[in-house]
C-alpha cells in the first residue's frame, strides 16, 4: 500500500524528491501518512479534495483481503 501511494503522489507533484510516505499498523487498522512539499499540497488534495478522495478510493480498492481498514492521511 505504501508503494502505491508513493507512486501516485510522485506522479502528481513538481518535487517528487520531497514525497515521504509512512505506514503504521495498529491491529486491524493501517494508517498511511503522505507528506509532500508545501507548494505541492494543492496538487495532491485537488479542487474540493477530489484528488485526495481518489487516492483514498484507489488504496481501499487495492486492499486485497478486506479485513484491514486502510486510512490515508495527507499532511
Amino acid at each position: 500500500m505504501k508503494e502505491l501511494v508513493e507512486v501516485i503522489a510522485k506522479a502528481l507533484v513538481d518535487n517528487p524528491d520531497e514525497v515521504t510516505v509512512d505506514e503504521k499498523q495498529e491491529g486491524r487498522n493501517i494508517t498511511i501518512s503522505l507528506h509532500v512539499a508545501d507548494s505541492d499540497m494543492g496538487k495532491v488534495i485537488g479542487k474540493q479534495g477530489r484528488i485526495a478522495k481518489a487516492i483514498r478510493t484507489v488504496v481501499k480498492a487495492a486492499n486485497d483481503d478486506g479485513k484491514q481498514r486502510v486510512d490515508v492521511e495527507i499532511g
